[in-house]
């Protein structure tokens, strides 16, 4: 049976960086004889107005029923009010929800050839190879109560941190796996000076550590670990957090690689089932005008091969082409470059092409 593959281009620039990667996904499928299957639909804002909701249910059933999930962005200023009770990120927070997807994988690696489009100095940045894990379907982003209301002093918010041991466990028990996999060192980032969730954080991590005596087990509060990400980013291996520290984090850490568009995630659940996309935004200052680097979400569909179809040498040929073209001086404008999406996306399969005809 041939592996299904949903495309979910989303807004802005993402059917842009989408479509580029999907012809490094149907060039690998023909020269490594692979038949992949793909189908479109709808997310995000332009989902809310085709079908006047963000995640609509043909799209989860979809999703559900595929192998894999390739998504571009969602979002943009036609969709920007803070007072819409339809919004196009209820798509992505609910389709990561809907299909248990607890874990974002976004790793950072300094390219060699990018070290001078990094805002931090060269030598800070070389040698970076990170991989931030982020749990997904907790926290402060979906914890209850929510809400804002009015009172006789005003306005008043809500917003509840919540984790259980069980979401914290198996997000922590997954980092400890890819560390193992990787050069062996965990740091599990918290505030557990301040919060009683945190706190609990830490315990489950030191009882799950017992598993794992081979890992290296380190904990960083979260405001020491921000400063230290930018200070001697090259010390860290994998890092492992909750929601939102994650989020923030693994935005800080892009910089580290020159450019937002340079970096890929994977979100991963207890099966095979994963959902793949950049960790920039729609963009829509630059949407439409061919000029969004495609690399992240070429290099999200390297995961998807990887995690999702178990296809490593695959995945290895991707990641490689993307390093050779960058080698070769491959760069869009936020790379101080010229090339357009698609020149972007060429030069990557004729790297691909090169080595296949060597």
């Amino acid at each position: 049976m041939k592996p299904k593959i949903i495309e979910l281009p989303g807004d802005g620039v993402g059917p842009e960086v989408v479509a580029e990667a999907r012809q490094v996904l149907e060039a690998i499928a023909a020269r490594f004889k692979h038949d992949f299957e793909f189908e479109s639909h709808l997310i995000g804002g332009i989902a809310i107005d085709e079908t006047g909701e963000p995640l609509p249910a043909a799209t989860l059933a979809a999703c559900r029923n595929a192998d894999a999930v390739l998504l571009g962005a969602v979002g943009g200023p036609k969709w920007d009010d803070p007072n819409a009770t339809v919004r196009p990120e209820q798509g992505l927070l609910g389709i990561r929800h809907a299909l248990g997807l607890y874990a974002n994988l976004r790793p950072v690696k300094a390219s060699p050839a990018l070290l001078a489009a990094s805002p931090l100095k060269s030598d800070r940045v070389s040698g970076v190879d990170l991989l931030v894990v982020r749990e997904l379907t907790g926290g402060l982003y979906f914890g209850k109560p929510r809400l804002r209301e009015k009172t006789p002093a005003g306005w008043h918010a809500v917003d509840t941190l919540e984790y259980s041991d069980a979401e914290i466990a198996r997000v922590v028990r997954l980092a400890f796996q890819l560390a193992r996999g990787r050069r062996g060192r965990l740091t599990s980032v918290d505030k557990a000076n301040v919060l009683e969730s945190s706190r609990l954080w830490r315990q489950v991590t030191n009882d799950i550590s017992r598993e794992f005596s081979y890992v290296t087990l380190e904990h960083q509060l979260v405001d020491s670990c921000a400063m230290r990400l930018v200070t001697a980013p090259a010390g860290f291996d994998v890092l492992v957090t909750g929601n939102m520290f994650g989020d923030i984090l693994s935005d800080e850490a892009s910089v580290l690689s020159g450019s937002l568009g340079m970096l890929p995630s994977a979100s991963l659940g207890e099966g095979t089932l994963g959902l793949y996309e950049p960790t920039h935004g729609s963009a829509p200052d630059i949407a439409g005008q061919g000029i969004a680097n495609p690399l992240g979400t070429i290099q999200s569909a390297a995961m998807l091969l990887r995690h999702s179809l178990g296809l490593e040498a695959e995945a290895a040929a991707v990641e490689s082409a993307v390093d050779r073209a960058l080698s070769n001086g491959a760069r869009t404008r936020d790379l101080g470059g010229e090339l357009s999406t698609s020149g972007m996306g060429q030069a990557v399969l004729a790297e691909l092409e090169r080595v296949w005809v060597s």
